[in-house]
């Protein structure tokens, strides 16, 4: 690929490379295997930028690729070596907490316990995707995700308080 492709790419990836680091920051709790897997959604996307259409938002195909990037590397990891504990599972909650980045370290530590497609349609919900596009991204009906979305709210809701114990 080169000329306009190239720049209309990067152009659009650099717009949207907050998705990529969200998801790896979701599925990856390690450093080093959210750097690798962060490579390995930009590979993605470049391969497979030639086979996007249009037909949806550049954004709505971006979280596809890096999300299916994601759960393809995450299995690839697991057969590698042991996942190792993170460290958030041994910390002792501090009820005094009111930093807004204290409240979204917990929130993903709540979203990382999910099962990994209730992890993708938390991510797309919260970037404020519609129903439709998040049906589109994980292949699930609009109902479907409708219905998930109320469980995981209520999941989550567990899961916090859990965490704040």
């Amino acid at each position: 690929m080169e000329g306009p492709i190239d720049t209309t790419f990067i152009h659009l990836l650099n717009q949207h490379l907050g998705i990529a680091r969200k998801v790896g920051r979701i599925y990856f709790p390690d450093a080093d295997d959210r750097e690798d897997a962060f490579q390995e959604m930009m590979y993605q996307l470049w391969t497979s930028y030639p086979r996007f259409d249009g037909r949806s938002k550049f954004s709505t195909w971006m979280y596809s690729v890096c999300l299916n990037t994601a759960f393809t590397y995450r299995r690839k990891i697991r057969n590698e070596k042991m996942e190792p504990l993170s460290l958030t599972h041994d910390r002792i909650p501090d009820h005094a907490m009111a930093s807004e980045e204290e409240s979204t370290a917990l929130l993903f530590d709540a979203i990382a316990q999910l099962s990994p497609l209730n992890r993708a349609i938390v991510i797309l919900y919260l970037e404020e995707l519609s129903y439709e596009e998040i049906a589109a991204v994980t292949g699930l009906s609009r109902s479907n995700v409708s219905v998930r979305l109320v469980r995981i709210k209520k999941e989550l809701e567990i899961l916090l308080k859990e965490i704040n114990k």
